[in-house]
């Protein structure tokens, strides 16, 4: 099997397709520090919301409820990972990161900074209840 193409950023090429195996690919094709951060939000994500929905679509991972949509994704840049919670301007508080979508609120996940992941799967919980991105 080859290995999958970076991207500009550093961002896996995965092809599309849904449930937990391309999730996978992308996280395992995710360079250096990025690899552990990735698995580390997956397995937050999954402790956080059991019946979660994993696809890969346009190079991400995407998390989301079966009927309400998907509530997050992440893709893979340079200096840090970008976490999309696409609600999430209705969560509180709202995620640090503004994006011109109103609704669309970010977290960037940086090498040398911890995570709170208390207050991640605080936004987890709170966006897998809203209804999301339909696509």
């Amino acid at each position: 099997m080859t290995e999958p193409k970076l991207l500009s950023g550093g961002n896996p090429q995965i092809p599309k397709g849904d449930g937990d195996a391309p999730v996978k690919a992308y996280i395992a094709a995710m360079p250096g520090w990025k690899n552990e951060a990735g698995r580390r939000l997956d397995e937050l994500v999954v402790r956080t919301v059991p019946d979660v929905r994993k696809a890969v679509k346009w190079n991400s991972p995407f998390y989301g409820i079966e009927g309400l949509g998907w509530f997050l994704s992440f893709h893979c840049f340079n200096k840090y990972i970008k976490v999309t919670f696409f609600k999430g301007a209705a969560l509180n508080p709202p995620p640090p990161v503004a994006s011109k979508d109103a609704d669309v609120r970010y977290l960037h996940i940086l090498e040398d900074e911890p995570v709170d992941e208390k207050q991640l799967a605080d936004w987890i919980a709170q966006a897998a209840k809203l209804p999301g991105w339909m696509a």
